[in-house]
């Protein structure tokens, strides 16, 4: 319980300092949340926590094949003000893709 207090602990320090920083450094913000840290963390708490090496590669795999698929979540802002939509149509179609991308991403994952 402990280790799992700790994961949650570094979770939200991370995603708590990043949506501050998009006040001050919208960009640097973005960069960073952009940066593998979640996954880095993840695998390793994943490994330490399982000691399974088999199911920690699937995991990475797992990682490896959903990145470029949750980009789908970005188009929307891409297109907004071409199409002049409002951030909760944008927002909305977002994780509307997010689901067409889950759904891809659980495709090509049962190759693995």
């Amino acid at each position: 319980m402990i280790f799992f207090t700790f994961k949650i602990i570094i979770a939200a320090l991370i995603i708590a300092f990043s949506s501050w920083l998009s006040g001050i450094y919208p960009k640097l913000a973005g960069f960073i949340i952009a940066l593998p840290i979640v996954s880095l963390i993840a695998i390793l708490f994943s490994y330490y926590e399982y000691k399974d090496v088999d199911k920690t590669v699937t995991f990475t795999k797992s990682i490896l094949v959903a990145i470029p698929v949750s980009y789908l979540f970005f188009l929307p802002f891409f297109f907004s003000k071409s199409l002049g939509m409002n951030f909760y149509l944008i927002y909305g179609s977002g994780i509307l893709l997010l689901v067409v991308g889950y759904l891809i991403h659980k495709y090509f994952v049962s190759f693995i």
